[in-house]
This record gives C-alpha cells, structure tokens and sequence, in this order.
C-alpha cells in the first residue's frame, strides 16, 4: 500500500541552484519554492535520457508539461502539478510533436513521481516510477540517493555507490533498472558503473544533509562523441525538512 505524503513532516524543497559542471538542464527550472503540495494534485518531474533526441517535450493527457525543449540530460528541474488519475505520458520530438514513446501510469494525489525518456537508435521507451518521498525523514541524518542506468545495453553492469569504506549499493543492474533512495552519510560518495567491457566509469561527489539525489548512468557503450560517451551525472530532486 502507498503511503500518503505528510505534508507538514516532510516538505520537499527545490534546490535553489545546480553547478553547470554537474549537470546542464533548460530554462524551465524553478527556483525557490516549496514543491506544490496541494492535496488535488500530484506532482512530476521529467527527464531527457535518450541520447540520441537533441530536444524533446512531454505531455501528460495531451497537455504540454514543458514548454522549453529539453537537451540531452536534461530535466524540467522540479516537478510540477499534475491531474491525479489514469493518464497517458508521452515523450515527444519537440519542434514536430511527433511523439516517440508513450506509457500510461496512475497518479495518485499528493504523491510524486518522475518519468524518464530512455533508449536510441529506435527503440524509446518512457519509465515512470513512483518517488518515495513521503518514506524519507531528514532527522535521521542522512542524504538520500537513488541511481538508474539508463545505457542502452543487454549487459548488466555493476553499480557501486561506496560511502567511507561501506557499500551503500553493490548490484548487476541492467537497462531501464531504477533503484529506491537509500540513505547515506552526508559527505563523499563514490559512484562506479562497470560491465567489464565497454561501460565503465567511476565518479565521487559530495551529498549534503536532508537532499534528495537522483543519479544517471548514462551514454552509449563505444561512442566517440564526449557528450554520449558512458558517465555519470546526478541532479537534487530537492530536500526533505
């Protein structure tokens, strides 16, 4: 059974701002407020993970969710109010219209969840999942991640998120995979993603207290170009108070 969001225990506030040497996103990024928590709502945020579609856009029952395109590795930067309900999700190119996957899902009120456009070369799909958010408690102490490989590959490579010495994570994970946050210690965590072929790349980053982290494993195994090559970037989904 989901839980409902405590609104007063944990308010999820978005990150004011992002280094562009971490992660690159559009315009449609909102600063300062509080994630609309508004009991007739839920709430959505989206991802351009397909390195091949250079600027996409979503709808959400037929409606625009951004309304600037969104690049490779981008995201909407917070997530915004949808109608509850049985909707359909579409990722689509965004000068055409032309949608390239489309994935219905249920959206309750008052929780959140993020969608994640994934694949090249032809084959696209949307992933949405449910963001736990309301299961996470800042008075523990901790930084919350989760991570999602989004390299298109039959492989299943090893994820490791390591955290002074200790494995947060340590798993064959294959494509299209997401996995639920985790709490860890605020300070270094080292990132690692290998098959043992051509998908290998190491990362260590710095996690703040009470924030929330979504980690992309992406890139296309073998690429030449920099921007598609296998790596990884993280992003604040915002932070629990």
């Amino acid at each position: 059974m989901e839980k409902k969001t405590n609104a007063g225990r944990n308010r999820i506030f978005i990150a004011i701002s992002i280094l562009a040497t971490v992660f690159i996103f559009s315009s449609c990024k909102k600063s300062g407020d509080d994630i609309n928590t508004n009991p007739s709502s839920a709430a959505l945020m989206a991802f351009n993970l397909a390195s091949d579609k250079g600027a996409i856009g979503f709808t959400i029952g037929g409606s625009r969710l951004n309304n600037s395109p969104l690049l490779y590795t981008n995201y909407t930067g917070y997530y915004q109010a949808v109608f509850p309900g049985t909707r359909e999700v579409s990722a689509l190119d965004f000068n055409s219209g032309t949608p390239f996957a489309t994935t219905s899902a249920v959206f309750d009120t008052n929780h959140y969840y993020s969608v994640f456009a994934l694949g090249a070369n032809g084959n696209y799909k949307n992933l949405i999942v449910t963001d736990e958010l309301d299961s996470l408690s800042a008075a523990t102490g901790k930084a919350f991640v989760r991570y999602i490989n989004a390299i298109p590959d039959s492989s299943k490579p090893l994820v490791t998120l390591t955290a002074a010495g200790t494995d947060i994570a340590n798993s064959s994970t294959g494509y299209a995979t997401i996995s639920g946050f985790s709490g860890v210690n605020p300070g270094e965590l080292t990132i690692s993603i290998n098959n043992g072929a051509a998908i290998s790349a190491t990362r260590t980053i710095t996690v703040e207290k009470a924030k929330v982290y979504t980690i992309l494993l992406i890139g296309v195994p073998g690429a030449t170009d920099p921007e598609k090559q296998v790596q990884i970037k993280f992003i604040t989904n915002g932070k629990i108070s």
